[in-house]
């Protein structure tokens, strides 16, 4: 029996997440300490904790079937594999920033000037498009500190929240790339890992598209009926149920959570009353 070889970061927040989200789709982890390969009792994967850094090259080589790894590593190791899910966690960007006495934010002025980095290939090409000739230093860590010590005019580096550069004196300028994490695979599957992948796309999709959704109840006027469930089209049809009250009925639907409050008001606006708003554990499609 084919077993699937998942890779994922061996500490830290992105191998938080990804553990978060298998468990949610049903698979049984049991990492003992120190442990860098767990097989799992109850889906027929096999968990490959790997240092972030290193993912891409086992996934491109097929050591690793598939991997739970943020898609701004994959651009900057320019490795061939494919991308197929994006997963909605650990968000953040690739940015240039220069230091927060430099009032400057055009691209040009980085024009001739020097960058530390830790992704030179992703602000190699970035450049090259922009025609910005600029002197790389690169560094594998604590990027921030090279404008204040004289190594850099400016930094290019991974941005979440952007505080680490307002603690080191430096501010966003110019974004380059939108990173989150993604679900890669090699591009040498066999037939029967494909399976088990499509087996697993197909948990992990069922949670995601909850984590966007909520589950929502409302007493509505039978005659608002028609114009309420055209407010909600995120099911094919909603559950209307009878209520004690004539003329009533309860209607039970889902709604996208990027739109609830807007939703909210047009619900009220329709006639309903008493709506209830609840999580969804998962949605099956």
């Amino acid at each position: 029996m084919s077993i699937l070889k998942i890779a994922i970061q061996k500490s830290g927040r992105l191998n938080e997440e990804s553990i978060k989200l298998l468990e949610s789709c049903g698979i049984k982890i049991d990492n003992g300490k120190d442990q860098l390969k767990v097989a799992v009792p109850n889906f027929p994967i096999e968990l490959l904790y790997l240092r972030n850094s290193d993912i891409p090259q086992y996934l491109e080589d097929g050591v690793a079937d598939v991997a739970i790894v943020g898609e701004n590593l994959l651009v900057e190791k320019e490795k061939d594999v494919a991308i197929v899910q994006r997963l909605g966690f650990s968000k953040c960007r690739v940015s240039l920033a220069v230091p927060k006495e430099v009032l400057i934010d055009d691209l040009e002025y980085f024009n001739n000037k020097k960058i530390a980095t830790s992704y030179p290939n992703t602000l190699n090409a970035f450049l090259k498009k922009n025609n910005i000739q600029s002197e790389l230093h690169v560094i594998s860590g604590s990027v921030e500190i090279a404008p204040n010590i004289g190594l850099a005019d400016g930094i290019c580096d991974i941005v979440s929240s952007g505080s680490t550069l307002f603690k080191n004196g430096l501010r966003e300028t110019q974004l380059i790339l939108k990173s989150e994490a993604v679900l890669a695979k090699s591009n040498n599957l066999s037939e029967e890992k494909n399976e088990i992948l499509e087996r697993l796309l197909f948990r992990i999709r069922a949670v995601l598209k909850a984590k966007n959704t909520k589950y929502i109840l409302m007493n509505v006027p039978n005659d608002r009926v028609e114009e309420v469930s055209r407010i909600l089209p995120v099911l094919k049809s909603p559950t209307i149920l009878p209520l004690a009250e004539e003329g009533w009925c309860s209607l039970h639907s889902v709604i996208d959570e990027d739109t609830f409050w807007d939703v909210i008001d047009e619900l009220k606006i329709a006639g309903a009353e008493g709506i209830l708003i609840v999580p969804i554990d998962k949605i099956v499609l």
